[in-house]
């Protein structure tokens, strides 16, 4: 079946409800897409390991669930998606699996569905073996052996011999689990398991380069232990020789599915000539005759031994360290495309133009600052000022009744500048509006005000920015405001053609 089935996204709707977002991630990454699960949902299932308030056996829980599916895709990607998380994830996922008493109980696990789920029935069972296995060592050594610090100073290399003894067969078992996989080139059909075997490469060559440094301690003390560890020593010694051949098929398979050639490390197999004075050594220490050797000869094999068993971790390390750089690499691509998007969603934002009318301009790539324009100023009309000149001062062409000062000679109150000594004439060719012919009636019955008991405004300079309206002609004011309203509707003729009074 390919793509997401009707019980995937029934699963994942109830996951949602429910409000479980880790959930729903371990369903949609345990599809019944025949594909390896996505990186994006693994991605987020190690991050959530990495998150306190995330409860890690619920997260277990969620996986263990998923392989009591009837599909062997759904149980084989539960099964990945778990290795995953032992390798990638906070190490308190692996402690937690560790603590429990069983993980997968799925050797009898077969799907009759078809001839593929029988034949990925065969690798389920072998690989769910490996991931317990790989619990249970955690388990006994309290470390993982495919993180544990390396070299010289490393964690095998400097274990004293009674510890070193009970680890190695530890690290044996776990080997013996991954390389049960046994899966041939031809049988790599499909995502899922092709997902399982990548995961197990790069277990087995980081668990058998601590497995190779465990040796190499061995043989550096074996000269010095006591007949009984020498004994158990001698037996580790053979099982890692047989161990050695059958990691070197399993690297061949990894070359020929197209893994490169560059991240398979070289293995190095000591002379065949320690093991005989490693047996030899035994013998001497058991009371049986055996030819002399000297010191010198001994020294020279152990020494020859190690250095090819050292050249063997110097290729693992190698194959780490690239390993290390590609996933660097892949990290700051990552954060590139990240960053590339983020300056394409700025780019989208609209950004504020400025107008001819903002103090601030930016034509051309340049800021050019204007003065500041200040309303109650009358600036001159000089070579470079600000043109004052719109609609609103126009009016003054077209309305500007005749005033004339008052006989009296008292100044005359202007619109903006206080008092002005004389009031000025309207200019010439102005519009003289009639306001009595217009309204049809004389004023001249109406109790006026006074002109020179009022402020009249004057117009303002024609040399000057700013300008004001001279105030309506006094005749038109009255003190009997109902009359004028009378006259008014009267000689508009409102009603039934008869004026009121």
């Amino acid at each position: 079946m390919s793509g997401q089935s009707i019980t995937d996204r029934i699963t994942a709707a109830q996951h949602s409800v429910t409000g479980s977002a880790v959930s729903k991630t371990v369903c949609k990454a345990t599809t019944h897409e025949i594909m390896g699960p996505k990186k994006k949902h693994l991605d987020y299932l190690i991050h959530c390991t990495n998150e306190m308030n995330v409860n890690i056996p619920q997260l277990a829980d969620s996986l263990f669930e998923r392989t009591t599916s009837t599909s062997w895709v759904v149980v084989f990607k539960s099964l990945i998606a778990t290795h995953h998380l032992m390798v990638y994830g906070n190490e308190r996922f692996v402690q937690y699996l560790a603590s429990r008493n069983t993980l997968f109980n799925l050797s009898n696990f077969l799907d009759k569905s078809g001839l593929q789920g029988y034949d990925m029935s065969t690798f389920i069972r072998r690989y769910s073996r490996y991931l317990n296995e790989k619990a249970v060592s955690y388990r006994q050594v309290a470390f993982d052996f495919t993180k544990v610090k390396r070299g010289v100073d490393g964690v095998m290399r400097t274990m004293n011999t009674e510890k070193l003894l009970k680890t190695i067969p530890i690290i044996q078992s776990q080997m013996d689990a991954l390389l049960d996989f046994n899966v041939n080139a031809n049988e790599l059909t499909n995502g899922v398991i092709n997902a399982g075997f990548m995961l197990l490469f790069k277990d087995s060559i980081r668990l058998f380069a601590a497995y190779n440094e465990g040796i190499i301690n061995l043989l550096e003390k074996y000269f010095d232990m006591k007949k009984t560890q020498c004994k158990e020593g001698l037996d580790i010694y053979k099982k890692f020789l047989t161990r050695m051949t059958r990691i070197s098929e399993f690297l061949k398979v990894a070359e020929q599915v197209g893994i490169d050639r560059g991240d398979i490390p070289d293995l190095s197999q000591a002379p065949s000539s320690l093991l005989e004075a490693l047996e030899q050594h035994l013998a001497s220490l058991e009371g049986k005759k055996v030819k002399d050797s000297t010191a010198a000869s001994r020294a020279s094999t152990l020494s020859n031994a190690v250095s090819s068993l050292a050249s063997t971790g110097m290729s693992f390390t190698k194959v780490d360290e690239r390993e290390k750089q590609a996933a660097l690499e892949e990290e700051q691509a990552r954060l590139k495309a990240l960053k590339e998007q983020r300056l394409k969603e700025l780019s989208k934002r609209p950004s504020f133009a400025t107008t001819d009318t903002s103090p601030v301009s930016t034509t051309g790539g340049t800021i050019s600052t204007a003065p500041a324009i200040d309303l109650f100023s009358t600036p001159s009309c000089s070579n470079g000022a600000l043109k004052m000149e719109s609609d609103l001062f126009d009016i003054q062409q077209t309305f500007n009744p005749s005033v004339q000062a008052s006989s009296t000679g008292l100044p005359v109150a202007t619109a903006w500048a206080g008092y002005s000594t004389a009031s000025q004439a309207p200019p010439s060719g102005a519009l003289q509006v009639d306001f009595e012919s217009v309204f049809g009636a004389k004023a001249a019955g109406v109790n006026n005000i006074d002109s020179d008991d009022i402020l009249k405004p004057t117009m303002v300079g024609s040399n000057q920015a700013l300008c004001s309206i001279n105030q309506l002609s006094d005749k038109l004011v009255g003190d009997d405001l109902d009359s004028s309203l009378a006259n008014l509707v009267g000689n508009l003729g409102i009603g039934n053609g008869t004026s009121k009074k």
